[in-house]
């Protein structure tokens, strides 16, 4: 086969054929490597398949190129305008790969990545890739498992392709291009195949520096236990992970800290109003209290567990706390038995001054909740109320920050430092309100507990014996006055006894 033979023999000819009409292309390229999957060792022994698998990579990153410089013609066009739309040349070819090997897609990704191909390119051939290999993935019985050959290994193989595709993610980022729905899909994936603990943490992390690109859905993670007698329908665990992972890794930030930041946006932290951070907070809060009134529901979840999602968030993270008190009504609803210092910790979390005023009429006639909560949420309108009637517009209330008007300039004039410092001032005297207002409900616990021994004292059986010592008193009276004898006279027997002597008629 080689020219020692012959001149223009089999293995020249195959080597020009590979150069001028397999390698330019990326597609023949990647048909070319799967059919080199069955001749092994052999392939890997001439170097066919390193060979093949660069040819794949430069052809990609070349792809990429023209991709950028159309997008370039497109946004400037010029005389000539290209009649081939951006998107058309890097969709058909990453779809090629699904042929391969999980093995020969793994280094293909790898060295393409190493080329510098972009990362949203590698997110989408790994979705497609995924979405070959991973179809009809589902929880299965663990019994039933050990006892069929043909799961055990078809859930080792999804195991191997979960955690392979999760390795060629790109790397952790707030701006990542993986979709959010891809990894939460991902993770069920992973729990469904029982994957490494190291596999399922790392799309945790990715899941959570996402959160705020979630939806419901994505965080509606069922739980793999079905030998659990009290076993929940969604892994509350999990998503307590998740959200711990969000609010805790918030400085840690490794894309953010390597790159500058503006002064400016140094001014602003986190629970800053306005700011991309406190925008971020506001809608996980959002679907942490959608994800909450969906557990509720469930008749196997934990109040403990429960109160613990509830507790996670801190205060400013709520601007409203309707949805919040709305799962936590389902919880009581569906949990009818639970212990009164459960449900009194549980109502603790419902920030009563963020209720609407729709909100605090259901509460204040919700018998669910504990009288504590009743009796601050009348409390809290009856406050309103008087602020309503007095004109109080400039009064901090229910969480709403009052109108600043600036001495000598206007509002936008106001920094960021000093928009930040108002904005604490703000909130320590909102958390002295929060004080008087509790004080104030212990006052009138007290009055309560009052009233009630007013109400035994006045009991009818008490009036009566009331009114009959007042009357024998004045009677008493009247005998002290008849029985002073006049000056210069004795006592007729008269003047001693006003009332005949007749004992039938008693004086009641």
């Amino acid at each position: 086969m080689t020219e020692e033979f012959a001149e223009k023999n089999l293995e020249a000819r195959a080597e020009a054929y590979l150069r001028d009409t397999v390698l330019p292309n990326i597609s023949s390229t990647v048909y070319v490597l799967h059919c080199c999957e069955a001749l092994r060792p052999i392939s890997e022994e001439i170097n066919l398949v390193n060979k093949l698998i660069n040819a794949i990579a430069n052809n990609a990153c070349k792809e990429q190129l023209t991709t950028g410089l159309l997008k370039l013609d497109h946004t400037f066009p010029s005389k000539t305008t290209p009649t081939m739309e951006p998107e058309t040349s890097s969709d058909w070819w990453g779809k090629s790969f699904n042929v391969l090997s999980l093995e020969f897609f793994q280094r293909v990704v790898s060295v393409v990545k190493s080329k510098g191909l972009k990362q949203d390119m590698i997110s989408k051939i790994l979705i497609n890739y995924a979405h070959g290999s991973l179809q009809g993935i589902r929880v299965r019985d663990p019994q039933v498992v050990k006892g069929s050959l043909h799961d055990l290994e078809l859930q080792k193989k999804q195991r191997v392709v979960v955690e392979t595709i999760v390795s060629l993610l790109p790397t952790h980022s707030r701006k990542s291009p993986v979709p959010m729905g891809f990894l939460s899909s991902l993770l069920k994936a992973a729990i469904a195949a029982s994957a490494s603990t190291p596999c399922k943490s790392d799309l945790e992390r990715r899941i959570s520096l996402q959160l705020d690109q979630a939806i419901l859905e994505d965080i509606l993670i069922p739980t793999n236990s079905p030998q659990n007698s009290h076993n929940t329908m969604y892994d509350t665990d999990l998503i307590l992970r998740i959200f711990s992972i969000y609010l805790n890794t918030d400085e840690e930030d490794g894309e953010d800290s390597d790159n500058y930041i503006d002064e400016s946006q140094m001014a602003y932290d986190f629970d800053s109003p306005g700011s991309p951070k406190q925008s971020s907070i506001i809608k996980v809060s959002k679907l942490l209290d959608s994800y909450l009134a969906e557990v509720a529901l469930d008749s196997n979840l934990l109040p403990s567990k429960f109160t613990a999602l509830a507790e996670l968030l801190p205060d400013h993270a709520r601007i409203v706390s309707d949805g919040l008190y709305r799962a936590v009504d389902i919880f009581l609803k569906v949990h009818p038995n639970m212990k009164d210092s459960e449900r009194y910790r549980l109502c603790k979390t419902i920030d009563c001054q963020k209720l609407s005023q729709e909100a605090s009429s259901h509460a204040a006639q919700n018998e669910r909740l504990p009288v504590q909560t009743v009796v601050q949420v009348l409390y809290l309108e009856q406050m309103r109320l008087r602020n309503a009637m007095n004109g109080g517009h400039n009064q901090v209330f229910f969480g709403q920050f009052p109108h600043r008007s600036g001495s000598g300039a206007g509002s936008g004039a106001i920094s960021p430092r000093d928009n930040y410092a108002s904005v604490r001032r703000e909130n320590r005297e909102l958390k002295l309100e929060v004080a008087r207002m509790r004080m104030r409900l212990t006052d009138l616990e007290k009055d309560h507990v009052s009233m009630k021994q007013e109400l035994v004292k006045s009991h009818p059986a008490n009036k009566l014996f009331k009114s009959f010592t007042r009357k024998l008193s004045k009677l008493n009276s009247l005998f002290r006055i008849n029985s002073i004898k006049p000056i210069g006279g004795k006592a007729s027997s008269e003047t001693r006894f006003p009332f005949p002597k007749r004992r039938r008629h008693s004086v009641s």
